[in-house]
């Protein structure tokens, strides 16, 4: 199955972003596609802090929509694997924008499975895993850059621990682990920030209670882990 390694940088974080830069790389094709695009929406100031996209650097630039690259891209996404950093992010923006990903494998959730680490962040990943990169950080061709590393760091991680004897073998594996939740060891945020949620459980049911009944109201891609651990420790 062909691969595709994307990155976008985008209007904003939250549902109604939108792409302003798209990076793939095919590695059946070995083609790489860098663009810029203006969006229908304006660029977020916090969103500029990070990418350092202006609007100014996209006023000339087309729009998405109705572009030959966005046509390109659901073609080639029917058949491959997409593979991105924190996929469903990605995934949701490409579906606010009409592409479909029908297969994707989010290095992200591949990598709290199968490496210890205290910050699953693409770049700190770069540093931590030593990945042989010199790609600019928060643009999406150099982020394409390190999660072609990352992909490889982890290909090579399940063909060993797994045993084994093709590639096909561990792409399955990866896709596997892409939709298995991981059990969180530590509160990311609220009070009990830093603090292990085995712990707290046994000092503050309540809250875990609590926090577990508010996520289940309005639950979004980004909570799988938390409720699947919150539920997990409240023996749900």
């Amino acid at each position: 199955m062909n691969i595709i390694y994307l990155d976008l940088e985008t209007t904003d974080l939250d549902e109604t972003a939108r792409i302003v830069q798209l990076a793939y790389k095919n590695t059946e094709t070995g083609q790489v596609v860098n663009e810029f695009f203006k969006p229908p929406v304006t660029i977020s100031f916090g969103a500029m802090a990070t990418h350092h996209i202006t609007e100014g650097m996209v006023a000339g630039k087309p729009a998405f929509d109705g572009s030959p690259q966005k046509e390109a891209l659901i073609n080639i996404l029917q058949s491959s694997i997409l593979v991105a950093h924190n996929a469903p992010y990605d995934i949701g923006v490409l579906k606010t924008e009409g592409v479909q990903t029908p297969k994707y494998i989010d290095t992200l959730q591949v990598a709290r499975h199968l490496i210890e680490s205290d910050n699953y962040q693409l770049q700190y990943l770069r540093y931590s895993l030593a990945l042989n990169v010199e790609g600019a950080a928060h643009d999406a061709l150099g982020d394409i850059q390190v999660l072609e590393k990352l992909f490889e760091k982890l290909i090579n991680i399940v063909i060993e621990k797994f045993a084994f004897t093709s590639m096909d073998q561990a792409i399955e594996k990866l896709l596997e682990l892409t939709e298995a939740p991981v059990l969180v060891k530590t509160f990311k945020f609220g009070k009990y920030q830093g603090k292990s949620i085995s712990e707290v459980v046994v000092f503050d049911k309540n809250y875990v209670d609590w926090l577990y009944k508010k996520k289940l109201e309005n639950p979004t891609p980004q909570d799988e882990n938390i409720l699947y651990t919150l539920k997990h420790y409240l023996g749900n």
